[in-house]
């Protein structure tokens, strides 16, 4: 399914273009499981490859793209998330104290919060829901969402481009994949230590 969804996405691109790009990278930002990490780079690298587009129009239609899907995750949550939870979150074990805790929380570490989630894949599909449920203020959240994206963008960006360049890769060698795999995965965790475990503990 991947296979074919990266097919069809490199020849949409030629019409889509940064459209295409921002509207995917929305429902990347909503809960619609599509992943930024097959957005970003393909486009990044045909843009980098053979014109049309630029890789600096990919990562602000991506930032854009990101910041219209978390904006609706949010509204949505906090339009109707609060006042359901209040109501019957106690059946799912979310009690009116927790809530009010999240608060706190978010009162504290709420726009940091969010600005680390953005750089963190899965959790960076959902922040909108809490940012949302405990009414954080949306100016600070679309800041933290947008420079966060923004960062993340420039991150695949990157990736898209400098992986084009490996031709063991572009032959799926797996001594390449597991090298490019591993360092994600070593940089991921270490912005999740240094910010989530030792600074929002």
């Amino acid at each position: 399914m991947l296979n074919e969804f990266l097919a069809w996405y490199a020849n949409a691109l030629e019409e889509g273009g940064y459209l295409l790009v921002g509207l995917l990278m929305a429902m990347e930002s909503s809960i619609v499981p599509l992943p930024s990490e097959v957005v970003i780079p393909p486009a990044a690298h045909l843009a980098h490859t053979r014109g049309g587009m630029t890789v600096a129009g990919v990562i602000l239609a991506g930032t854009l793209g990101s910041w219209i899907g978390a904006s609706v995750m949010y509204w949505g949550s906090r339009l109707l998330g609060r006042p359901l939870l209040m109501r019957y979150g106690r059946w799912v074990m979310i009690t009116p104290a927790k809530i009010e805790a999240a608060e706190v929380w978010s009162a504290k570490f709420g726009t940091m919060g969010v600005f680390i989630s953005r750089l963190l894949p899965v959790i960076r599909h959902l922040i909108g829901i809490p940012a949302g449920v405990v009414r954080l203020p949306f100016g600070w959240y679309s800041l933290a969402t947008i420079l966060g994206s923004f960062i993340w963008c420039c991150v695949l960006a990157w990736v898209g481009v400098t992986a084009g360049q490996d031709a063991a890769l572009m032959r799926g060698d797996l001594h390449a994949l597991t090298i490019w795999i591993g360092g994600g995965s070593l940089l991921l965790g270490a912005i999740y230590w240094f910010f989530v475990h030792r600074h929002m503990r």
